[in-house]
């Protein structure tokens, strides 16, 4: 009886934390959802301004003029209150790690939560109006350039995401020096597959022009080398778990 009630408390506190994520992620989706046609528009401007003038979106399902607005509402709010949903999250699993644990997972959290952020705006100020401008141009002559708005929306999404991810290169560099898979000495000797994969990667997530492409691998490249910099500030967990046991008495 006495190992089932450390279990239930973990599992209610658990449940606790989820709500109050989710809470927060419907408190701001009540908040915004009033101006969600404003989002929408808002995100759509890097194509409407790519588009040709005798360019228009089009929606071809009935329902689409209230959900895609409505979607992108949801996953603003949840953007937004990542980093409340991460504290929750943090809250929950902190008193279970050791002392070199927390000094490592807490800077993490807040970094990549940062370098999300970060991602998503490149990919809004810099390369769409390059990919929208790109598409726009390549249409054959006396074809009207008429997008809908769900496949456009799932599409910024995918870049959304696409983007974010990849501006977590630096947080993948320092966990992996960290548990002990590889070394900042090992990266820096693979540093040209590593240029040549980025530039791969760059290829399959942009359209297929050389500046595009570009643009996504050179950051990835710059974030790469910050997170080899960032990596040197950070010992193995075998030596943390080492050095801890020597202090103890």
């Amino acid at each position: 009886m006495s190992q089932q009630q450390p279990l239930i408390s973990h599992l209610l506190e658990l449940r606790n934390r989820l709500l109050r994520a989710i809470a927060s992620v419907l408190l701001v989706f009540v908040c915004l959802v009033y101006w969600a046609k404003d989002i929408y528009h808002y995100i759509a401007v890097p194509l409407l301004q790519a588009m040709p003038e005798t360019g228009t979106m089009i929606a071809t399902d009935v329902g689409a003029p209230f959900f895609a607005p409505f979607k992108l509402t949801i996953v603003l709010s949840l953007f937004i209150a990542i980093p409340y949903v991460l504290f929750q999250i943090w809250s929950f699993v902190a008193p279970g790690l050791y002392k070199h644990e927390k000094r490592l997972v807490f800077p993490l959290l807040v970094s990549s939560t940062l370098l999300f952020y970060l991602g998503i705006v490149f990919a809004y100020y810099v390369v769409f109006p390059v990919v929208f401008g790109f598409f726009a141009n390549v249409a054959p002559e006396g074809v009207q350039v008429a997008t809908d708005i769900s496949s456009y929306l799932n599409f910024v999404l995918k870049l959304f995401f696409a983007f974010g991810l990849a501006f977590e290169i630096p947080i993948a560099v320092v966990l992996l020096c960290w548990a002990g898979v590889t070394t900042p000495e090992d990266l820096r000797a693979k540093r040209p597959y590593i240029v040549v994969g980025a530039f791969v990667v760059g290829m399959l997530l942009t359209p297929p022009d050389v500046l595009s492409q570009t643009m996504l691998a050179v950051p990835m490249l710059l974030l790469f080398e910050g997170g080899l910099l960032a990596a040197r500030f950070y010992k193995p967990a075998a030596d943390e778990d080492d050095s801890e046991e020597t202090e103890q008495p």
